[in-house]
C-alpha cells in the first residue's frame, strides 16, 4: 500500500507540471505540447528528479495514445479514409523503403552500420514519424479535415501498420539463421486475421453492442463502453504483435459510421486530452540533457540529416500523387520527425543486441529534438511554401505543381457567388443558393466532394481556395460575393486576405470555428462572420422567446441588434486576449506601424466605417491609443479623435496609400471614391500610365491593384491590363475621357 501514494503522487506532479508547462507555452505563443515536453524533462529522472519512476507514468501513456488514435477513427471515417488510400497505402510504402534503402546505405558507406542488418534496423527507426504529436499540433490548428492533413493522417496510420510488421520481424533480423520469410509471414497472417476480426465486429457486433448500451441511457455505461472497446481492440492488436495504437484506430473506425459516434467522440475527448499529456510528458522523461550536450555537434547534424533528408523524400512522394506543391512542403515539414514509436522500436533493437549502447541513446536525442521542432515547423510550413513559389526561376517550375487537377468553369462566368468548401456547410448553401436561381462555383479540394459536384452538374474547380493560381482563374472581380466555408481557420484567413487584395470591392461572408475568430475576420475584412453556434443559440433564444409570449418584431430586433454587434453581447469580455493574439498571428507577415492623428487631420470625427479605411486601402486598424486607454478592435462607429494613435497592420504600400488617404481631405469626403475592376472592353487596356501620372493624380487614379499586389508609386512606366483594379476619386467614365484627351498612348 505504500507505493500507492507514491503513485499519485507521481501522477499529480505529472499533471501539475503539464498543465504549467501548457500554459507558459500559450502565453509564449507556442503549441502546449513543447510545454508538456520540456515540463517532462524538467519533472524526469533527467531534470530535478521529481518523478524517478517513468514506467509508471508511460503505461497512463500509452492510454493517451489509444485515446489519441480512437478519437482519430471516430472523425476520420472510412469515407476519408478511401480518399487518401493511395497515398496512405502506396504513397507510405514508398516512403519506408526509400528512407530505410538511402539510411542503410548511407550509414554503411560512412561507417555509422557495422552490418547491413543494424543499417536496414537504422532506417526502420529513422522511417517512422509521429502520429500522436503531429495529430496534436493538427487538432490544435483545426487542420485534421484539410488536404494536408488527411495525407499526413493517412500516411501515420499507414506507418502505424508497418511498425507491427517491423517488431515482427526484430527477432529474425538479430538471428540471420531463424527466417525472416516465416517471420513476414507469420506477421502478415496475424494483420489479416486481425482485419478480417475487426470488419466483422464492425459489421455484425459492435454496431447492436452500443445500440443496447445506448439504450439504458446511462451515460457511465456508455463511457465505460466506450473505454472498453477503445482499450480492449488495442490490447488484442498488441497480443498479436501490432501496435496498440494500430488497435484504438481501428476501434474508432468501427463505430464511426454509426448512429453514436458523435456521442462516443464527445466522450472520450476529456480522457483524450488529459492522458495524451502524460503521454507527451512521458516523452519529455527521456530527454536525457547530459548526453544531448555531450554530443551536441553529433546530434545537431544528425537531426538536421534526418529532417531535411526525410522532408525531401516525403515532398516528391506526395507530389506524385498529384496533390498540389503547398500540400506537399506542409506533408513533408510535418512528417520528417521521428516518430515516439521509434523508441519503442530502438529498446527492442537494444535488447536484442541489434543497436549497441551509445547510438541507442544518440538516437533518443535525436528523436526527441526532432518531436520538439515538429509543431514550430509545421506553424511555418504555409507560409514557407508560399515563399518559394515566389523565387524567379525556382517559382515559375513550381507553379505547375499548384495547378488545378480538374476544372468545370464556364468560360464567360460572371455575376456569380464563389463557394470556398463543399462540406456539409458549403453543400446546405449551394442548395440554397441554387433554388433561388443563383449561379455558383465551389472551389474544392477533395476529390470526393468533386464527384458529388459532377453528378450535381455544378460548376467548380479543383485546387487550394487560398492559392493566387485558383483564385485568378475563378474571377473574383466579376463574383457578386464570397463565402467562405473552409474546415481549416488558418486557410479561411488567407483566403480571406488574398481574396481581398485581388477584389477589394468583394463581399465576403465567413464561417468562423471559434469564438475569437469572429472579431479576427471582421477585422481582416469579412463583409460578414457567422459563428454556427452562435447562431444556433440565437435560432434557440428566438423560439423561447416566442414561447414565452414576446413579439415577433421584438425577437427580431435582438437578433438583429446582437449580429449588428458581432455577438459581443453574448460573447465573454475574457476573449479579448485571445482574440488580439489571433490577429496578431493572422498578420504576423505584415507590416505593423503607429500613426499619429493630427488634429487637423480630415479623420478627426469621422467614424471606421465612414472613413471606409479597410476597404479603400486594405490597412486594418488592430487598436487605438487614446490619452490612458486602449481600444481594442475598434467597431465600425468608433470615432477617431484628435492625438490619436492607430496601431496600423498591412503591407508596406498599403499604410502609405492610408497615409495619403489620411492627409486628403478631398479624397475622404467624396463618397464616390472606390475600387473599380477594369473589364476586356474598357478603352483604358493597353495605356500606359508615367510615374508622374500616378503621383500627382491628375488621371483620377489613387491607386492600382494586380494580382494582389498594391501599386501607389511605380519606378516606369505602367501598362494597363484587363482585370487591374482601379482605386478612382472620380468616375470610370470620367478617367477614362480625360486620358482619351490627353497624349496618353497605347503600347
Amino acid at each position: 500500500m505504500s507505493s500507492e501514494p507514491k503513485f499519485i503522487l507521481d501522477l499529480v506532479t505529472a499533471l501539475g507540471s503539464a498543465t504549467v508547462g501548457g500554459f507558459v507555452a500559450n502565453r509564449l505563443r507556442q503549441p502546449v505540447l513543447l510545454g508538456y515536453l520540456l515540463s517532462g524533462l524538467i519533472i524526469g529522472p533527467f531534470g530535478f528528479k521529481l518523478i524517478k519512476d517513468v514506467d509508471q507514468i508511460q503505461s497512463l501513456a500509452e492510454v493517451g495514445v489509444a485515446f489519441l488514435l480512437f478519437a482519430l477513427g471516430v472523425e476520420f471515417s472510412i469515407t476519408e479514409l478511401k480518399r487518401v488510400k493511395d497515398i496512405a497505402i502506396k504513397g507510405s510504402l514508398l516512403q519506408i523503403g526509400i528512407t530505410t534503402g538511402l539510411i542503410a546505405l548511407i550509414s554503411l558507406i560512412l561507417g555509422w552500420s557495422r552490418t547491413p542488418i543494424e543499417g536496414i534496423f537504422i532506417g526502420f527507426l529513422l522511417s517512422l514519424s509521429s502520429t500522436a504529436v503531429v495529430l496534436k499540433t493538427l487538432t490544435e490548428r483545426g487542420e485534421t479535415n484539410t488536404t494536408h492533413g488527411q495525407v499526413m493522417l493517412g500516411i501515420l496510420i499507414a506507418q502505424d501498420l508497418a511498425l507491427g510488421l517491423m517488431l515482427a520481424i526484430l527477432p529474425a533480423l538479430s538471428e540471420p539463421g531463424s527466417g525472416l520469410g516465416m517471420a513476414l509471414l507469420q506477421a502478415g497472417l496475424k494483420g489479416v486475421i486481425f482485419i478480417a476480426f475487426a470488419i466483422g465486429a464492425g459489421v455484425w457486433l459492435v454496431p447492436p453492442l452500443m445500440k443496447t448500451i445506448a439504450a439504458t441511457e446511462s451515460s457511465e455505461l456508455f463511457l465505460l463502453g466506450v473505454i472498453a472497446l477503445c482499450l480492449g481492440v488495442a490490447l488484442l492488436t498488441d497480443a498479436l504483435g501490432l501496435s496498440i495504437e494500430m488497435g484504438a484506430f481501428i476501434a474508432g473506425l468501427m463505430i464511426a459510421e454509426i448512429d453514436y459516434s458523435d456521442q462516443a467522440l464527445a466522450k472520450v475527448l476529456p480522457l483524450r486530452d488529459t492522458f495524451a499529456s502524460l503521454f507527451f510528458v512521458s516523452i519529455g522523461m527521456l530527454i536525457e540533457p547530459l548526453v544531448i550536450f555531450n554530443n551536441l555537434g553529433v546530434i545537431l547534424g544528425l537531426v538536421l540529416m534526418v529532417m531535411l533528408g526525410k522532408a525531401l523524400v516525403v515532398a516528391p512522394v506526395v507530389l506524385g500523387f498529384g496533390y498540389s506543391f503547398k500540400t506537399a512542403v506542409i506533408a513533408s515539414l510535418g512528417l520528417n520527425q521521428i516518430g515516439e514509436f521509434s523508441f519503442v522500436l530502438a529498446q527492442e533493437g537494444f535488447d536484442l543486441g541489434i543497436l549497441g549502447e551509445n547510438k541507442y541513446f544518440l538516437v533518443i536525442g535525436t528523436t526527441a529534438i526532432t518531436l520538439v521542432l515538429t509543431p514550430v515547423l509545421l506553424k511555418m510550413a504555409p507560409r514557407f511554401a508560399d515563399q518559394i513559389v515566389t523565387l524567379p526561376r525556382i517559382g515559375d517550375y513550381l507553379k505547375k505543381f499548384r495547378d488545378v487537377k480538374a476544372i468545370a468553369l464556364p468560360e464567360t462566368l460572371q455575376n456569380h457567388v464563389v463557394v470556398a468548401g463543399y462540406g456539409r456547410v458549403g453543400q446546405v448553401l449551394v442548395n440554397m443558393l441554387r433554388n433561388q436561381g443563383q449561379t455558383v462555383l465551389v472551389i474544392e479540394n477533395s476529390e470526393a466532394a468533386i464527384q458529388r459536384l459532377r453528378q450535381q452538374k455544378i460548376s467548380y474547380i479543383f485546387g487550394d481556395a487560398d492559392s493566387d493560381l485558383v483564385l485568378e482563374k475563378v474571377h473574383l472581380e466579376r463574383a457578386l460575393a464570397l463565402a467562405i466555408t473552409l474546415p481549416d481557420p488558418a486557410s479561411t484567413r488567407m483566403l480571406l486576405q488574398r481574396a481581398l487584395s485581388l477584389a477589394p470591392g468583394l463581399k465576403i461572408v465567413v464561417r468562423a470555428h471559434e469564438n475569437m475568430e469572429v472579431e479576427v475576420l471582421n477585422q481582416l475584412g469579412a463583409w460578414e462572420v457567422v459563428q454556427p453556434e452562435f447562431e444556433a443559440a440565437l435560432e434557440i433564444g428566438a423560439n423561447v422567446l416566442g414561447i414565452l409570449g414576446k413579439d415577433t418584431d421584438i425577437i427580431q430586433s435582438v437578433i438583429r441588434s446582437i449580429r449588428a454587434g458581432r455577438y459581443r453581447s453574448v460573447i465573454p469580455e475574457k476573449i479579448t486576449n485571445l482574440e488580439l493574439r489571433a490577429l496578431q498571428e493572422a498578420t504576423e507577415n505584415l507590416s505593423t506601424h503607429w500613426i499619429g492623428i493630427h488634429p487637423d487631420s480630415p479623420l478627426v470625427g469621422l467614424t471606421l466605417a465612414k472613413a471606409n479605411i479597410r476597404h479603400l486601402t486594405g490597412v486594418t486598424i488592430m487598436e487605438i491609443e487614446r490619452e490612458n486607454q486602449k481600444l481594442n478592435y475598434p467597431t465600425p462607429n468608433t470615432q477617431f479623435q484628435a492625438n490619436d494613435r492607430v496601431l496600423a497592420v498591412g503591407s508596406k504600400d498599403e499604410i502609405d496609400l492610408f497615409k495619403t488617404l489620411m492627409d486628403q481631405e478631398s479624397w475622404l469626403t467624396q463618397e464616390g471614391i472606390r475600387w473599380v475592376p477594369l473589364d476586356e472592353t474598357s478603352p483604358l487596356i493597353d495605356l500606359s500610365l508615367t510615374p508622374e501620372e500616378l503621383a500627382d493624380n491628375f488621371t483620377g487614379i489613387i491607386a492600382i491593384r494586380r494580382q494582389g499586389n498594391l501599386y501607389k508609386w511605380v519606378n516606369k512606366s505602367f501598362k494597363l491590363k484587363a482585370g487591374d483594379v482601379l482605386l478612382l476619386k472620380t468616375s470610370l467614365e470620367e478617367v477614362e475621357k480625360l486620358m482619351q484627351e490627353r497624349p496618353i498612348s497605347k503600347v
